[in-house]
């Protein structure tokens, strides 16, 4: 036993030295005093959906980083990008307090959602009223779930002296442009006999006229949608198009679904005077980006910016000698707004070595990665746990596996796997 230790703790300081070679911080021999400084590894990933939290990757990393480089001094920082996780990653770093009330829920049943205030600003994540992970597989149908439930809670946070409100957009089970929210807020909906549409993004297709309610008690407020994607709204880039199918709905769903949007983007034209099919992020949480500019007056903006922003990527980064990331599925979409996009950048910006780890990634998100001006190492728990069922099952473990065995090739210089 006291040999193994012996030998562990030999590779464990090789694998550093090989690491301070690999970051240009010298060889220990040089007798500088910064031939052995102190190894700095931030581990900034997003949540692996249905599988770990971003808190929970970053601890699974961490304990694989650690096994590797036991001396390494490894900062922890969970992200979100304005989806699902956005409320736990951003407001310890507000200095906020989380609140809750119930509200309605996607499919009309009750459902506990929780929001953030910070001072005079408050934040709100749709996934906690509007998600999709409170609709049971079997149940999920995007022509029927609602957002009303966020009308709700807006009209609590409202009485509150609040004087901004950020509302982070990913994570919806419902592709309803925020009608939902709205008539829960006031709005009139009408078809064209004079009577209230329903719920669910179906019911758009009826819509004829819309009556702004008398009093907005959202006036004078700040709102900021906090998007995770830039589509538009419709179009084959549309919130039908790319996101319906991830909720739910059928291929007959999705033309249903577009042609309703599309009519519910012609009366708000003309009845509310805003023009907001082409918007940039329009289409996130199945419209509602449009429908927080419609029926608001909100802005939308890149949530994982704005979370980078709050909580200081750019000097964390710059303060690190390894970068790790990663996310449940990397593809042609990550780059895009997304967590490990912005990380990406950052750490070209600085020039850090970059290691993601991942669920899936598919070969096009690989070979943009590989083609990078930057020592990028990417790995996916799929190439070493084929059954998908067991890699979620035990996802903390495997990754926590991985990062240590993929920290060790990425070490030996491997190149990207393609």
């Amino acid at each position: 036993m006291r040999a193994r230790s012996q030998v562990q703790s030999i590779l464990s300081v090789a694998a550093e030295d090989v690491l301070g070679l690999m970051l240009g911080m010298g060889s220990p021999d040089q007798g500088s005093e910064f031939s052995r400084p102190p190894r700095r590894v931030l581990i900034c990933p997003d949540s692996f959906k249905g599988s770990l939290t971003a808190k929970a990757a970053a601890e699974s990393i961490s304990r694989g980083i650690r096994q590797v480089l036991p001396k390494a001094k490894v900062e922890l920082l969970p992200l979100a990008d304005g989806g699902e996780g956005t409320l736990e990653t951003l407001l310890p770093a507000l200095g906020g307090e989380k609140r809750g009330l119930w509200v309605t829920g996607p499919l009309g049943d009750p459902v506990w959602a929780e929001y953030g205030v910070a001072g005079e600003r408050a934040l709100l994540e749709v996934a906690q009223v509007a998600g999709l992970t409170l609709v049971p597989p079997e149940q999920r149908d995007p022509t029927r779930t609602t957002t009303y439930g966020l009308g709700e809670l807006l009209r609590a946070v409202c009485r509150d002296p609040i004087a901004e409100i950020w509302i982070a957009l990913g994570g919806s089970a419902t592709v309803d442009a925020g009608a939902g929210m709205a008539q829960a807020l006031g709005y009139r909906l009408l078809d064209g006999a004079g009577d209230p549409i329903g719920w669910g993004g179906g019911e758009l297709a009826r819509l004829a006229r819309i009556e702004p309610p008398k009093q907005r008690i959202w006036q004078g407020k700040r709102i900021r949608g906090l998007c995770d994607v830039q589509n538009a709204l419709t179009g084959p880039l549309g919130a039908a198009a790319v996101f319906a199918p991830q909720k739910g709905a059928t291929p007959q769903q999705v033309r249903q679904l577009e042609q309703a949007l599309q009519q519910w983007a012609r009366v708000v034209e003309r009845d509310l005077g805003r023009a907001v099919e082409g918007i940039p992020g329009a289409g996130a949480a199945g419209g509602l980006g449009a429908g927080l500019v419609a029926f608001l007056g909100a802005t939308l903006e890149s949530g994982i910016q704005l979370l980078a922003q709050h909580l200081a990527l750019p000097e964390r980064l710059r303060r690190c000698d390894l970068v790790v990331t990663g996310e449940g599925r990397l593809d042609e979409q990550s780059s895009m707004g997304k967590v490990v996009g912005a990380v990406l950048e950052q750490a070209m910006v600085a020039q850090k070595p970059l290691l993601i780890l991942c669920g899936q990634a598919t070969p096009a998100a690989r070979a943009d990665l590989a083609a990078r001006p930057l020592p990028i190492r990417v790995a996916a728990l799929c190439d070493r746990i084929p059954d998908v069922a067991e890699a979620q099952r035990q996802a903390g473990y495997h990754l926590e596996q991985m990062a240590a065995w993929e920290l060790k090739k990425f070490l030996a210089r491997d190149p990207i796997p393609t």
